[in-house]
This record gives structure tokens, sequence and C-alpha cells, in this order.
């Protein structure tokens, strides 16, 4: 296997930096999150496995969330317990999935969830070895995560790397990978990053606010969904806040929403749900947006469309029977 550094983060851009803010972010409203919590979810007993350049531990915003985490890249001499956060990115990710504190900073998908930090990208850069995202990948494995979050990407299909994705699949954990920022704003031509572009991992695209295509985000056959992904606001190191754009923003979204629809199912169907079920799960709480298959896959997680499907139908069986 190569060990070039070929692996990097899905490119992103940094929008601003801010010492303090007071909201749930907008992309946290948008896929419908809050509507969940209010009926006593928010991923509570949830693990989910953040692949990334580490995370500052010491964030206001991510205390009691972070559960443990591993370095499997040569910063601070390749110490296994340290994975402090030199890019940002790792940090930024983290809070969009699991962030807790609204009143006076920001608050994730899932804020109830609990956060395995595996640090597989290093420096400034954020670059790294396939060999470290492939140990990492399998680290999760070990651990009985229940999602695995991946906002990074390289161009060459390693098999290494498909297997130890293959098999946290067979151990039912979720894989959600941004799907990149290669995008061309053309829809016929294909742009594949891995491992996003593997057909059994969950590849996220991006819109913004206003549920408009992101011109970045890639498009191929493997899209399975979109999120928002423009002028997201997370933590970032230091106990300060930062917006982001990129498929790198998209993804959490994704995995916080799967650590709220395991819960919900759980409950629902009163035992384990497979990896399968669980994804099909999530895809029954996609919305379209009118975008080629190509660009949104199945559309937008919204996670009352099932609520919005029933009212719907309940609505159209009374207009029905008083004959409108």
């Amino acid at each position: 296997m190569q060990k070039e550094k070929l692996v990097h983060l899905i490119p992103y851009k940094f929008e601003n930096q801010l010492f303090e803010t007071q909201q749930i972010p907008e992309g946290v409203e948008l896929i419908q999150a809050p509507a969940i919590w209010q009926n006593g979810y928010k991923g509570e007993g949830i693990v989910v496995a953040v692949i990334d350049t580490g995370c500052d531990v010491q964030h206001p915003d991510l205390a009691g969330r972070i559960i443990g985490g591993k370095n499997f890249t040569e910063d601070d001499n390749g110490d296994p317990d340290n994975f402090k956060d030199y890019n940002g990115h790792g940090t930024h990710v983290a809070g969009t999935i699991a962030a807790i504190n609204p009143g006076s900073g920001v608050v994730g998908v899932a804020p109830e969830a609990k956060l395995l930090i595996l640090k597989a990208l290093g420096g400034k850069n954020g670059s790294g070895e396939y060999e470290w995202i492939i140990n990492a990948i399998n680290y999760a494995v070990t651990q009985n995560v229940d999602v695995i979050s991946m906002s990074l990407g390289g161009p060459i299909d390693v098999p290494e790397l498909h297997d130890s994705i293959k098999a946290a699949i067979d151990h039912n954990i979720l894989v959600v990978c941004a799907a990149g920022n290669e995008g061309d704003g053309n829809q016929y031509t294909e742009e594949f990053s891995y491992p996003a572009a593997y057909q059994e991992v969950i590849s996220v695209g991006s819109i913004n606010l206003q549920r408009k295509s992101s011109y970045f985000t890639n498009s191929n056959n493997e899209i399975d969904l979109v999120a928002p992904g423009e002028k997201i606001i997370s933590t970032i190191p230091g106990g300060r806040y930062a917006v982001f754009s990129g498929t790198s923003m998209s993804a959490p979204h994704v995995a916080g929403a799967l650590a709220l629809i395991k819960k919900l199912s759980e409950n629902d169907f009163s035992r384990t749900l497979t990896e399968a079920e669980l994804y099909a799960q999530l895809i029954k709480r996609t919305i379209p947006l009118g975008y080629p298959k190509s660009l949104e896959g199945n559309g937008l997680v919204y996670l009352t469309t099932p609520q919005l499907l029933a009212d719907y139908l309940r609505q159209s069986n009374i207009a029905e029977s008083i004959g409108v």
C-alpha cells in the first residue's frame, strides 16, 4: 500500500471567525433537529467516531461529549493519547454533531450523543496517510461505535481502505463521508473522492441555507443525500467559533441526524436495527429539492418528513370525507 500523504481534508472555505455566539445554527434548524429534540430524542447513548484532525477537548461547548480519543498521526511524536487539533476542522465537525451550549455558544444536531475523537489527519494543513485512516476506522470498529463521520478524502481507490469500511458496515456501523468539493457546476460530469465514492458509505453533498445546490459539491452516481454545507457556524479550538463552508460541514449534519434516528427507531421498533435498516430510516427522512440525482441523491435530510407525510394524508382524508 502506498504511504504517500494522499488523504486530505475535503477542501473547505474559511468564512469568518467569532469569539462568541448564541444560537442554534441555521443548518441544525434546517434539517429539523429541534423538532426531534422536543420528542425526547437528542442522541443519548449513541457514539459517533469523528475521524479528522483531532479536537479541542477543552472547548466549553463540547464539555461532557467526548468519551475518549486516539492519535494515529505523527503529530506530537506520534503520542497516541494526544489528539490535539492544530487545524480546527475536526473541532468544527465535532461541534456540528454534538455541541451542547445554545445559551452562549452553539448546539449540534445530537447534543446528547458521545464523541470518540480519532485523529487521522495531522499538522496545520490536515493531511495524512491512507494507513492512518484505515487504522482509525479499524479502531472505531473495536470500540463498537454507532456512526463514523469522515470529512476527508483522496483521489485513489485503495483496496485496504475499502475493506476497512466494509468491515465497519458488517458490524452495523453507519459510515458517513463528505462527497467532496471538486464540483464544476455541471451535473453531467462526475467527480469522485474516496472513501465517499464507495457504495457502502453514505455520501453527503452540500446545499446552502436557502436549499440551493452548492456550486462546489461533487456530482456522481454515489451521492446519497445532501445537507447544509455553506456558512456553517460551529466550534473551533480556543473556545471560539467560526463559519466554514464545504461538504465537510454537510457530513456531520447527517452523522448527527443518524444519532437521533437510531434512538428514535429503536424506540419505534423495540429492537436494534441493522445498518441497512437505519439507512432506510434515514432516506425515509429526506425531501427532494428538484435537482438531478447526481447532485442531491435522495434529497435533503429533513427529520420530520414522516410526520409531514402523515399530516398531509390525514388532511387529504378529511377533505375527501367532507367532499372537498
